[in-house]
């Protein structure tokens, strides 16, 4: 996210001609980016900002997210969400000043922060002609959701528009080796010929060959294996299995994601979707929980998906080569994990 966010600024410089003044981006609340500093002030994930918002850029502004279960208002169709938020962009571009904003970034389907909210149709269509509109980029953090966790190799696919900047990471290697990169569009590549044809960038362990290796074999390895049908298959049968398991406690908010990458948001009542107390920590304790040899299964825990702070949520996401016994399995043990941890919880 910090080469996606340089790259951004610098193709502004590298134009003809350069448009200088662009030195900001506009980003998403309840959206997390990465833990340095750069990636930190796009990111509008309150308790990963709190210690260091002294050290933070100001040249961030962040808009409402595209959450249908806490963001869209009763009796308001999608048309309606979506132009709403679309509008509240175009605004925010007003208010900073159009010709100074470098790009507008989100994530395609929301992950640690959020956990696993993808957009609703026709949203990110109405962003990226607001962008396209004041001249500015659009970057996608696929970092979590991309490289086939959603079904499609890329998350974008599903919503029918192309970034000019994404990021890719942690399925890029599978986890066998760190390694993460950028992807960019024709435009920006243009952009940099037209001028110095260097990116300003670099870091010590960039291009390490063995996490290169690490990362071909294992796209080798999803495509000759068929991974991302599975992907797709797999995906459809677990969110089925969960809905129906745990879809009617009265503690499961909603259920939510795409491919093999699904969240559960969990709720103190589910009628007004009020959370529970932060301080509670009842994600953080149900993953915990689950680690035991009664259950013996890993969730990803989470909180802030209520407006930054509150909001207790998990995240689900198998090996792309799971089997249906093993979808199964998940779905069973998961779920006596919920039915255990709330009846014996004390709030």
């Amino acid at each position: 996210m910090e080469a996606a966010m340089k790259l951004a600024r610098q193709y502004f410089l590298e134009i003809k001609p350069a448009q200088k003044q662009r030195t900001r981006f506009i980003s998403r609340d309840q959206s997390y980016h990465g833990i340095t500093l750069g990636a930190l002030a796009v990111g509008g994930h309150q308790g990963r900002r709190e210690k260091f918002e002294p050290l933070l850029t100001k040249v961030v502004s962040r808009i409402a997210p595209c959450n249908e279960y806490r963001g869209k208002r009763p009796g308001e169709t999608n048309e309606k969400y979506v132009a709403r938020l679309a509008h509240e962009l175009d605004e925010e571009f007003k208010k900073v000043g159009p010709d100074t904003v470098c790009a507008f970034i989100a994530e395609p389907i929301v992950g640690a922060a959020q956990g696993c909210v993808p957009a609703i149709p026709g949203y990110f269509k109405a962003v990226a002609a607001v962008c396209k509109k004041y001249g500015a980029l659009l970057i996608f953090d696929e970092v979590m959701c991309g490289m086939g966790r959603s079904g499609t190799l890329h998350a974008w696919e599903q919503e029918g528009v192309a970034p000019d900047i994404q990021t890719i990471g942690k399925a890029l290697g599978g986890g066998y080796q760190p390694i993460a990169g950028l992807l960019i569009n024709h435009k920006v590549v243009n952009g940099l010929k037209s001028g110095t044809g260097v990116f300003v960038h670099g870091h010590t362990y960039q291009g390490h060959p063995a996490a290169c290796a690490a990362a071909l074999e294992v796209q080798r390895i999803i495509q000759e294996e068929s991974l991302l049908p599975n992907v797709r298959t797999m995906g459809a049968l677990l969110s089925e299995g969960l809905k129906k398991r745990i879809g009617n406690h009265p503690n499961v908010g909603n259920i939510r994601g795409r491919g093999l990458f699904w969240g559960v948001e969990f709720v103190a009542n589910k009628k007004t979707l009020a959370s529970f107390p932060p301080e509670r920590h009842v994600a953080m304790e149900l993953s915990e929980l689950g680690l035991g040899n009664k259950y013996n299964i890993q969730v990803y825990p989470g909180q802030g998906s209520d407006g930054g702070v509150k909001g207790d949520h998990i995240i689900i996401s198998p090996a792309f080569n799971i089997k249906s016994d093993e979808v199964k399995w998940i779905v069973d043990t998961f779920g006596r994990l919920v039915d255990d941890y709330f009846a014996n919880l004390v709030v």
